[in-house]
């Protein structure tokens, strides 16, 4: 009998399509179109749709295509609306915050900042609707609040760079610019203004907690397809009647690890180890400027740091 590996063969099963429990009465409808997707079997589900938007996801995907829209029409002006040049010189391109001399003004000349401050209010719009949508998506489904709660520890990320911190320090300049280099740049001179992130502790933790979280991400991966030919994909089953997938999944944890991770307490792991690299490096973002201006000398303060 060959050796059924998932890795490499994935069975997909084709039927009618899944529509999901029903809707109570006062649920926006969902959209029926369905379909399936060899490819899309091939990483994951191979049904696409039922889509549900309802008020709060029209509502986000309309901010959305905004802040997006008028991210690009700007870049597109820099470049004197040529399509070729929009797409070589595309990774330079930015849309930059106003400059110091406005402050935190919410009055900015549209290409002076403007458009920036405009794009983050439509951008920031769209998350927290969306947001909204999640919460309110898993509370009609009757699960827990996980998927919300780890959302809203990214959005923190995204609100400390973009609003928080500029507006404790007062002015728009200190926000992170639209753009992919400019992104980068913007990382670049933040760690060398403060004194190197190397030193900030938070920023130590978040770092933690991002590697952590693609060493448990992928180890958790692995050990399900490499039990998969014994069931192991069905976790739920697992859970509530162990079988043998889990008991060599754990046996393996045991022998390799040297501590056991159950179905389920691998993803408690997973996620607290993801929602505490952006609450962790939203703490060191904020902190910085506004705390401690160069992270070298408070390390050498503290002792971590040689002096």
């Amino acid at each position: 009998m060959a050796t059924y590996q998932n890795i490499f063969t994935q069975v997909q099963v084709t039927g009618p399509p899944e529509m999901g429990i029903p809707l109570s009465p006062e649920e926006d409808i969902r959209i029926p179109a369905t379909g399936n997707n060899y490819w899309l079997g091939k990483i994951g589900q191979a049904q696409f749709g039922p889509i549900y938007l309802g008020w709060l996801g029209t509502a986000s995907l309309a901010f959305g295509t905004i802040a997006i829209l008028i991210i690009g029409f700007n870049f597109w002006a820099q470049v004197n609306w040529s399509p070729q040049a929009f797409v070589r010189e595309l990774f330079w391109l930015s849309l930059d915050p106003p400059g110091p001399q406005y402050g935190f003004s919410l009055f900015v000349p549209l290409n002076e900042g403007g458009w920036f401050i405009l794009t983050g209010g439509f951008l920031s719009a769209a998350v927290l609707l969306w947001w909204a949508r999640t919460y309110s998506r898993a509370k009609a489904l009757g699960m827990g609040m996980h998927i919300p709660w780890a959302f809203a520890s990214a959005i923190w990320l995204f609100l400390v760079l973009g609003f928080i911190r500029p507006l404790l320090l007062g002015q728009w300049s200190e926000a992170v610019p639209y753009g992919i280099f400019s992104h980068l740049d913007w990382t670049n001179n933040f760690s060398l203004i403060h004194g190197n992130l190397f030193y900030n502790p938070f920023h130590a933790l978040s770092i933690v907690f991002l590697y952590g979280s693609a060493v448990l991400f992928a180890m958790h991966g692995a050990t399900i397809l490499a039990v998969g030919r014994y069931g192991g994909e069905r976790e739920i089953e697992q859970i509530t009647d162990r079988g043998t997938a889990s008991e060599r999944a754990a046996l393996f944890w045991r022998w390799t690890m040297g501590f056991n991770a159950s179905m389920e307490s691998i993803h408690r792991w997973a996620w607290w180890f993801a929602v505490l690299t952006t609450l962790t490096g939203g703490i060191g973002i904020l902190l910085s400027g506004t705390v401690v201006d160069n992270w070298y000398v408070w390390a050498q303060e503290h002792y971590y740091a040689p002096k």
